[in-house]
Formats: C-alpha cells, sequence, structure tokens
C-alpha cells in the first residue's frame, strides 16, 4: 500500500439499504403504494409514495458519497 493510499479518504464501493413498501388504502376500492428507505449505515430515512421520487432520493444519497 503506498503512503498516497493510505491518505485518501475511504470512499464506500457500495452502500446498503433496506426498503419497506405496503399498500394504503385510500377509500373503497382505491389504494396506493407506500414505501420508506433507510441506510443502514446511519439510519437515515426517507418516505415515498412515488417510485420516482425514491430512485431521486437514492442518487442523492449515492452522489454524496
Amino acid at each position: 500500500m503506498s503512503s498516497r493510499d493510505h491518505d485518501a479518504p475511504a470512499t464506500p464501493r457500495s452502500h446498503l439499504f433496506t426498503v419497506r413498501v405496503w399498500r394504503e388504502e385510500l377509500a373503497e376500492n382505491r389504494w396506493e403504494w407506500r414505501g420508506k428507505v433507510q441506510r443502514v449505515d446511519n439510519g437515515e430515512a426517507f418516505y415515498f409514495r412515488r417510485w420516482s421520487d425514491l430512485i431521486a432520493h437514492l442518487e442523492q444519497w449515492l452522489q454524496q458519497r
């Protein structure tokens, strides 16, 4: 290992999240999927109602690293 490698900040090569989804009833015969994604490393969580919001938030978290 060179000194340059030793001094470089550790950047994880992978990230671990948990995703929970459930069906929420809005009215009779009407429902939608809702969810929660949580970072395993620090417990930060984000709740979502649309899949596109989940993807956008995951991308945001990954860019922070």
